[in-house]
């Protein structure tokens, strides 16, 4: 487990502005999309018709920020390495392959939802502090809202509230990750 404070500082960075930028961006398409329901609608929805540019590129971007993340960690753990490079080559994918392309799309954004899931699993592993048992639980939540999801059980939420629960804590667990490479 060797890799230079640089590469850990860049990657972390990369986490972080990668999954800002995409949350933000989100948020502004979903704000901006007549009729969108967050409950009923999935993320992807977002990547199809009006003003999908925003959720593609975004998404894209996230996963080219990742894989960058991914290769300067190559030489830190390799399993992580490959579990996140997965994670966002999958979430290139789904923003190259919209939800009208219905089966690249489906396999990016599963890649993307598992091995994010995970990722977060399998970095308790190299975590030191007490937040290793913050990275398990939700690569966990993450896990068995995908689960549900693929199931058809939403739990109440809808279906896009429960593909949120899939994404929220992937998110949180990437952001907060970043910021822990950035300091080690």
């Amino acid at each position: 487990m060797t890799s230079s404070g640089d590469n850990l500082n860049k990657a972390g960075y990369l986490l972080i502005i990668g999954s800002l930028q995409f949350i933000i961006l989100w948020k502004i398409a979903e704000f901006i999309r007549p009729g969108y329901s967050v409950a009923e609608d999935v993320i992807s929805a977002l990547g199809v018709g009006e003003n999908s540019f925003i959720f593609n590129g975004s998404v894209a971007l996230l996963g080219l920020m990742g894989i960058a993340a991914a290769y300067l960690l190559k030489d830190y753990d390799k399993i992580f390495s490959a579990l996140l490079g997965l994670s966002s080559i999958g979430a290139l994918g789904v923003g190259i392959f919209p939800m009208d392309i219905p089966i690249p799309h489906l396999i990016s954004a599963l890649l993307a939802f598992l091995f994010s899931g995970l990722a977060a699993i399998y970095s308790y592993k190299l975590e030191k502090t007490n937040l290793k048992y913050l990275w398990l639980i939700l690569g966990i939540i993450t896990l068995a809202a995908l689960i549900l999801f693929m199931t058809d059980n939403y739990m109440g939420l809808g279906r896009g509230g429960m593909e949120r629960l899939i994404v929220y804590p992937a998110l949180a667990w990437l952001m907060m990750y970043g910021r822990g490479l950035i300091t080690r």
